[in-house]
């Protein structure tokens, strides 16, 4: 690889991605959302995968899904994109954190949608509180960690 400035550029399916002196690439697989301003979807970091995070927004149309169910499937199907572009699956998940708008109406939710997607244990440690406003006035976001060993 060549560097260029302090980021070295790699050319790949989704475009040109940036990643650090230390190896840390920015994620952007075909199909996600778009991530625009300073943020990205994601980052892998050695053998692990960190995604940003995520919310209830169809990447076909740039807009939050409406329904309340389908908008937290959604976010959790938009983070198991990002985590399975680099090997990984939603047991590989070591770490949630989810943000609600209610906890009262909005974490039964996330705790149907969440054994749905999963199937069955492991289920990933996992943190959830209820924050005062979120993005666009949403109702959560799922912030996630995964393991995912590099393959030689």
């Amino acid at each position: 690889m060549r560097w260029l400035a302090p980021f070295c550029i790699l050319f790949v399916a989704g475009g040109a991605l940036a990643q650090s002196p230390n190896g840390v690439r920015t994620l952007d697989p075909p199909g996600a959302i778009k991530a625009e301003g300073t943020w990205s979807l994601g980052v892998r970091a050695g053998d692990f995968v960190f995604v940003a995070g995520m919310q209830g927004v169809d990447p076909a149309t740039n807009k939050l899904v409406p329904d309340p169910e389908a908008r937290i499937r959604q976010a959790f199907l938009n983070i198991r994109l990002i985590a399975q572009s680099e090997g990984a699956s939603l047991q590989d998940c070591v770490r949630l954190t989810i943000y609600v708008s209610d906890l009262k109406t909005v974490a039964p939710l996330v705790d149907k949608v969440q054994a749905e997607l999963w199937g069955k244990p492991p289920y990933p440690p996992r943190t959830m509180f209820e924050a005062r406003r979120l993005f666009d006035d949403d109702i959560v976001e799922i912030d996630s960690v995964f393991y995912a060993p590099k393959k030689p």
